[in-house]
């Protein structure tokens, strides 16, 4: 099985190309901090490089900037090329299926310059479309019945 689950924070804005066929890919790394800390030590993070293809490139690159903090589902990919010295290099990223908002849009750094998008309005309240129990009149969900009505 391969599968990758990440928290962390962008170190840099994402990056959104196309291929010559006309689809999405967007590179980025994640800063993912490690679960322990030596005593007398700063906590370390790991930095993993991740791309995302089609809608999820297209929606990571318009919603998410530098420093905010982004959870990932994907699996992890190997891969070599050579580079424009013709030397064989090896390349290990999280290929993304899956992008969430781990935090609250007020609570990662301003956005600056970036434009206005439909990621830049404010987000609607939360609806809880169930309500709670003292909302209901009971009656409204089970047929009134006495014990002789009931089959056992």
């Amino acid at each position: 099985m391969n599968k990758a689950i990440l928290v962390g924070r962008l170190t840099a804005d994402p990056e959104l190309k196309s291929t010559p066929n006309g689809v999405n890919v967007c590179s980025f790394s994640v800063a993912v901090d490690r679960r322990f800390v030596r005593a007398g030590e700063e906590r370390k993070a790991d930095f993993i490089n991740c791309v995302a293809w089609r809608q999820t490139a297209e929606f990571i690159s318009r919603v998410f900037y530098k420093g905010r903090m982004i959870g990932l589902v994907g699996s992890i990919q190997t891969r070599t090329y050579n580079d424009r010295e013709g030397n064989k290099r090896y390349a290990t990223e999280v290929v993304v299926d899956e992008a969430y908002f781990t935090e609250s849009k007020g609570s990662s750094a301003p956005q600056t310059e970036r434009t206005n998008t439909w990621a830049d309005a404010p987000a609607a309240e939360p609806t809880n479309t169930f309500g709670t129990a003292s909302d209901f009149d009971q009656s409204d969900f089970m047929p009134s019945m006495s014990d002789d009505d009931l089959p056992f």
